[in-house]
C-alpha cells in the first residue's frame, strides 16, 4: 500500500504576519513546513506533496529541500478547498513508477502538536481498507486532522471541496472511521503569535 503525504501549505497567515509554512517553532527551531513533512515520512509515507499558494517562491523551495514536491494552487485564496483539490489532482495526474498513492494522509500545515504518533495511528486503523480508506482522527471527540484518504474517495472530494470546508461536506455525507487522538495531541492550529506560545 503506497501512502502519499499531502501538506496543505498555501495559506497567507495573514493573523500571523506571514504564511504559517515558514514559522518557526521554537523561533531557533524547523519551520511548522519542515514538521509536518518530517511527521510525515516517520509515520511511512513514501512520498510528499505541499500545496503552495502563498509565498509559493520561499515555501517551494523549501519543500524541495526535503526531498517534496511541490505543486501551486493558483486560486489559493478561495481557502483550504482549494488546496486540497490542488494535491488531490496532483497526486491522481502525475505518472510515477509505482502507479501512484492508494491513500493520501492530508494535514494542515499548523498543527504543531499533531505528532507522527497521531498519523500513524490513523494509517494503522486504515490498514486493510486500501483505496476505500477514509479515515478522521479526532480529538476529545471533536473531528480533526490529519484524514487518510483512499483514491477511490478524491474524484469525490474534489467535487465538492470549496471555500474553507475542505473535505467536510463529503465526510458529512460518506460513511468513515473516526479515530480518537486526544491522548496523543489537542489537533488545535495556529492562527496568532500568541497561539505559538501555547503551543
Amino acid at each position: 500500500m503506497s501512502i502519499a503525504g499531502l501538506v496543505l501549505a498555501a495559506g497567507a497567515g495573514r493573523r500571523m504576519g506571514r504564511p504559517k509554512a515558514l514559522v518557526r517553532v521554537p523561533a531557533d527551531g524547523p519551520t511548522l513546513l519542515e514538521t509536518a513533512l518530517g511527521r510525515l515520512g516517520a509515520a511511512g509515507c513514501t512520498r510528499l506533496v505541499v500545496v503552495t499558494g502563498a509565498a509559493g517562491e520561499d515555501v517551494g523551495p523549501l519543500a524541495a529541500e526535503f526531498g517534496a514536491e511541490a505543486v501551486h494552487a493558483p486560486d489559493w485564496e478561495e481557502g483550504m478547498g482549494a488546496s486540497l483539490r490542488c494535491g488531490l489532482t496532483h497526486l491522481q495526474s502525475t505518472s510515477v513508477p509505482d502507479g501512484g498513492a492508494d491513500i493520501a494522509l492530508v494535514t494542515l500545515v499548523d498543527l504543531p502538536d499533531v505528532t507522527a504518533e497521531v498519523m500513524t495511528r490513523l494509517l494503522a486503523a486504515a490498514q486493510g481498507e486500501g483505496r476505500q480508506t477514509l479515515v478522521r482522527a479526532a480529538y476529545q471527540g471533536i473531528p480533526g486532522h490529519p484524514v487518510a484518504i483512499g483514491r477511490a474517495h478524491w474524484a469525490g472530494i474534489r467535487s465538492t471541496a470549496r471555500g474553507d470546508r475542505g473535505a467536510r461536506d463529503y465526510l458529512g455525507s460518506t460513511p468513515h472511521q473516526v479515530v480518537e487522538c486526544g491522548d496523543l495531541a489537542t489537533g488545535r492550529d495556529v492562527d496568532t503569535v500568541e497561539d505559538l506560545h501555547r503551543a
